[in-house]
């Protein structure tokens, strides 16, 4: 236990030793950290007895402690809250993804299916293929602020990185619609191959990748002019697409042969296929691009892939019908959507094993990344209380 009496300086190093050995900061926020549910009890008690004891320091200083403790809790508590579109209840289910439930269910239009969270976290954008039609969800409210209409049968979405477009693949219509995220109108319809399913836009905001299915091939659009600039000839009937944190590589699921095409951004060609389960269906990729989970949808498995030998090096059996994956920011967690069994699984990226399973919707699917950065239900840059859990 740290010694909290005493000479100034000794107890401040020994509180500042304490403390900052306790949670691991910097390296491990604390949201992060094991002991973030038992500590997030005890916090107001904490506080107090700092404020008691802490009686050989003055108050500059015993200032700074305080404002320590307050700034470090709220600022590392957010990518907490995953959005889970369920579509054959027309609803989006909001789970705190550090305790594993449910937060609140949004209603929304007939057919949720494509998600895709901003980058600041504020808002999660959502496509109803039935409505053709999509919402715009206020993740600190967790209602719905605008319904935007799009093509028909809207599947595949991905905002920018600036925040400032979003970028929806109509795949009956063969394109894609860019919607102003200020105005939250539709601004371009750019024309692509037939039946586009899976859109994901690069780390430089300057491209956006659009799987189109019965055709085989992948749509580069240049997003300055919102126009095709190159056509890419893939696997059998590419669906899921995803982009890697450097912006170096493009990994698309093939569900007609099972494999995965792996395209260089540098020269818009494929330069490895690699053989996984079947039907894939969902991908994502680790934030260090160390790793790409795959989601096989008939295989009921999930293929590990290791991005630097373009090989599986695990198969992790999940259960029925896998559909939408997304990773939590630390990659330490992977969320897994289970279509016709309306649960979510969630897998530890160490040892590949299951270690919960949440109850949602019906058919859930979640089509993208669907983990926001905001944390949904949870206080930050305030003193928390006792329903922070």
């Amino acid at each position: 236990m740290p010694e909290w009496r005493g000479d100034q300086e000794g107890n401040s190093s020994k509180l500042y030793q304490s403390f900052f050995t306790l949670v691991k900061f910097p390296p491990t926020p604390l949201y992060m950290h094991p002991i973030f549910p038992p500590l997030a009890r005890v916090i107001p008690f904490f506080i107090i007895l700092l404020n008691n004891n802490l009686k050989g320091f003055d108050m500059k200083r015993k200032n700074l402690v305080m404002i320590v403790m307050f700034s470090f809790i709220g600022f590392n508590i957010n990518g907490q809250t995953a959005y889970v579109a369920n579509a054959g209840s027309n609803t989006v289910s909001v789970i705190n993804v550090i305790s594993n439930t449910i937060i609140t269910t949004i209603p929304v239009g007939n057919g949720p299916d494509g998600v895709s969270a901003s980058s600041d976290g504020s808002k999660v954008y959502i496509t109803n293929n039935n409505a053709n039609t999509v919402n715009v969800i206020n993740t600190a409210t967790n209602m719905v602020t605008a319904t935007i209409s799009v093509g028909s049968y809207p599947y595949g979405i991905s905002v920018s990185p600036d925040d400032s477009k979003v970028y929806v693949a109509n795949n009956n219509d063969g394109s894609v619609y860019v919607i102003n995220t200020s105005t939250n109108t539709v601004t371009d319809t750019i024309s692509v191959g037939t039946n586009p399913v899976g859109v994901a836009v690069s780390i430089d905001g300057t491209k956006v990748y659009v799987a189109n299915k019965y055709d085989n091939t992948v749509s580069v659009i240049n997003a300055v002019t919102n126009t095709v600039s190159n056509t890419i000839t893939v696997g059998t009937h590419p669906n899921t697409i995803s982009v890697s944190p450097d912006g170096s590589k493009v990994y698309i699921a093939n569900d007609g042969n099972n494999t995965i095409s792996v395209i260089s951004t540098l020269n818009n060609s494929v330069i490895n296929t690699i053989a996984v389960g079947f039907y894939p269906i969902g991908i994502s990729i680790s934030p260090d691009g160390s790793v790409a989970y795959v989601a096989n949808y008939i295989g009921n498995t999930i293929s590990v892939i290791n991005t630097t030998s373009n090989a599986v090096s695990a198969t992790i059996p999940i259960g029925a019908n896998p559909w939408g994956l997304s990773l939590t920011p630390n990659g330490n967690e992977l969320y897994v959507t289970h279509q016709n069994d309306s649960i979510v699984s969630v897998i530890n990226t160490t040892t590949n094993m299951i270690v919960d399973t949440i109850i949602v919707g019906n058919d859930a699917q979640a089509f993208g990344n669907f983990i926001s950065s905001y944390s949904s239900g949870i206080p930050s840059n305030n003193f928390p209380s006792t329903s922070i859990i």
